[in-house]
């Protein structure tokens, strides 16, 4: 039987792991930071997202930047230790995370996935990201992120 990862995995996981997390559940999908900030009321800095990329060796990276912010492919690759990166496919955002993309957590994923996540997010004591579910979204510390994830910080933003 295949584990289905969804917003109750995710808030099963983070109370197994003891991290103090909201989950905010609507009824209208959250699955771009405009529609984020709508429903939650807050700037597009304190939304966080959670964009999965493929190495030019194949393997999947996932880039945590605020809202705000682009990736910045040439400095995440560059971090990476690879020339290039690009974004992954809706079929291989399922396939690596579990998770429809627009529903991408910042942690608890299928599969052991290299986080990186940009140093503007530790400018903020909690962030909120997807949840799991397209209309659903958590508000959580980044130290709790970097913590669960393993994530590496650097500078892989741009305006």
């Amino acid at each position: 039987m295949e584990y289905n990862f969804s917003s109750e995995s995710l808030r099963d996981f983070l109370k197994v792991a003891g991290v103090s997390v909201r989950f905010f559940e609507f009824a209208e999908h959250t699955m771009t930071v405009d529609a984020a900030v709508r429903r939650i009321g807050v700037g597009r800095e304190r939304i966080i997202k959670s964009l999965l990329f493929i190495c030019d060796d194949g393997s999947p990276v996932l880039a945590i930047i605020t809202g705000d912010r682009r990736v910045d492919e040439k400095k995440l690759a560059n971090i990476c230790g690879v020339k290039r990166v690009r974004r992954a496919t809706p079929e291989e955002v399922k396939y690596f995370t579990g998770y429809e993309v627009g529903a991408v957590p910042p942690v608890h994923h299928k599969t052991k996935i290299k986080t990186v996540m940009d140093s503007r997010v530790l400018d903020f004591d909690r962030v909120i990201g997807g949840g799991g579910g397209i209309n659903v979204l958590i508000e959580i510390s980044p130290d709790d992120i970097k913590r669960l994830s393993g994530a590496q910080i650097g500078d892989i933003s741009r305006d």
